[in-house]
């Protein structure tokens, strides 16, 4: 600027503010770091079955077990109603899903504490370590998964032509579970008596979800007007989906799936918000 032209002189001025809605989330962030996504889930894979005796074989003695515990309680002791479905293939269908679920809402609250180390030193997106301990978990499903499928050629059970929905239920409890986990993640930062909280919270859900017994059952109980109490469990719709889609059971309703829907995309959507305003902190606190 010239030295005699006046102070009052206009000048061009930028402003640079904070971005709002969905764009202040940068997702766009976790397809440039795609490969670290990559880099985290493989070492929760191999950091899961390090030193351990059985490795990958805890991915099917734990449903196992979990369905010989389950069929004794709510088979031979309670006497529930599978709606005609073999009782083994009927809980261990539903541990499936549940399974993956739990180790993902476990996993994903504690993520942000045990990496505190890459956390402190390195900048990448937070949303990258409890999005790569849900997807580890994936691999525990697979594995389970070929027992089932062993397990449906015995009882000579063949999938519904609606198989194809599949992979949307897996994606719903996924959804499910990464909005959870994040919720658990951003706390636990702060207050790290949540760990001691998450498996509380795991059995507490696991009895309120069908895994043992039809939502039928449930439904048919609660009081008139009070079954969408019930169906606020995203997993309600998760469990029913899946053995319908494999098994062939009854779903109780249609709304419940997609009750479960619009839950999951509630907790995912709110889950990604909050994680997002505490990220600044995370490398003070953690």
């Amino acid at each position: 600027m010239n030295a005699a032209q006046p102070a009052s002189a206009e000048m061009n001025t930028f402003t640079i503010k904070p971005q709002k809605g969905l764009a202040s989330l940068n997702l766009r962030d976790l397809w440039l770091f795609r490969e670290l996504i990559y880099f985290l889930t493989w070492r929760d894979i191999k950091v899961r079955y390090k030193q351990t005796l059985l490795g990958a074989g805890w991915a099917i003695l734990q449903p196992v077990l979990q369905m010989l515990v389950f069929n004794v309680l709510f088979g031979d002791l309670a006497g529930l109603s599978t709606g005609g479905v073999p009782r083994p293939i009927f809980t261990y269908a539903a541990l499936l899903p549940w399974n993956l679920f739990s180790t993902a809402i476990s996993d994903a609250g504690r993520s942000l504490v045990t990496s505190r180390n890459m956390i402190t030193k390195v900048y990448f997106p937070r949303l990258i370590v409890p999005l790569s301990s849900i997807l580890s978990g994936v691999v525990d499903f697979a594995i389970a998964f070929v027992i089932l499928i062993g397990m449906m050629i015995y009882y000579g059970i063949a999938p519904t032509s609606a198989i194809w929905l599949l992979p949307l239920y897996l994606l719903l409890g996924l959804t499910t579970a990464l909005g959870v986990g994040l919720w658990l993640a951003a706390l636990n930062v702060h207050y790290r008596d949540v760990r001691y909280l998450i498996p509380f919270l795991t059995q507490f859900w696991m009895l309120a979800s069908p895994i043992a017994y039809l939502a039928k059952e449930v439904f048919d109980r609660l009081p008139e007007g009070w079954g969408w109490l019930y169906a606020l469990n995203p997993m309600v719709g998760v469990i029913e989906g899946f053995r319908n889609v494999l098994l062939g059971s009854e779903i109780y309703s249609g709304e419940v799936i997609w009750i479960s829907v619009l839950v999951a995309v509630v907790l995912l959507v709110s889950g990604l918000f909050y994680f997002r305003s505490m990220e600044r902190t995370f490398a003070d606190t953690v």
